[in-house]
């Protein structure tokens, strides 16, 4: 039997994923649907994280991924559609898709947003063809109480990553990796 490398199993995962955007359509009414999604997730993180309003309002755009789908058994991959708003407006659609490989199993979904601080890092974001959350972005936590855990450090960051709404059976999620792509649905 052929034994297959770490990195072509890597790359077949990232292909399934690659070919998992390609039915984005112009004209399918995608974009009402990921907008009808971001809408509720929006809420969703005012209702039960208040302090988010604070952030909405200092932040220069905010990208929305309300579903986020990840599996893995041995080698893993994560996908979803969101969109960036800029003043509450809808202003372009997002993909993001990361892939991994290691000792895990499972599968869980979740919702996250990134909240850009600053108006050239959201440049930077809008400019960038095909965009991964660097080391100057910081994690934003919710706490028990419902209010999002920033500290200076993390208010002064030009991204701020806040992962919410986790349910499956993978402990934890991560957005190290995560490619996002601009779309048209």
């Amino acid at each position: 039997m052929t034994q297959i490398s770490r990195r072509t199993l890597l790359a077949l995962g990232g292909a399934g994923l690659g070919l998992a955007a390609c039915g984005n359509g112009l004209g399918s009414g995608r974009g009402a649907q990921i907008d009808a999604r971001v809408d509720a997730t929006r809420s969703y993180l005012l209702s039960r994280y208040p302090g988010t309003q604070d952030l909405i309002n200092k932040a220069s755009g905010v990208l929305y991924m309300p579903l986020m789908t990840e599996a893995s058994f041995g080698i893993g991959g994560a996908y979803g559609q969101g969109a960036l708003r800029i003043n509450d407006v809808t202003v372009d659609y997002y993909s993001a898709a990361s892939a991994s490989i290691g000792f895990q199993i499972g599968a869980q979904q979740y919702a996250h947003a990134l909240f850009f601080m600053t108006p050239d890092a959201l440049a930077d974001f809008r400019r960038a063809d095909g965009w991964q959350l660097g080391a100057d972005a910081r994690y934003a936590l919710p706490d028990r109480g419902g209010a999002i855990g920033t500290d200076t450090t993390t208010t002064m960051a030009p991204v701020i990553a806040l992962v919410f709404g986790q349910s499956g059976l993978i402990a934890g999620a991560s957005l190290a990796g995560t490619k996002y792509t601009r779309i048209l649905p």
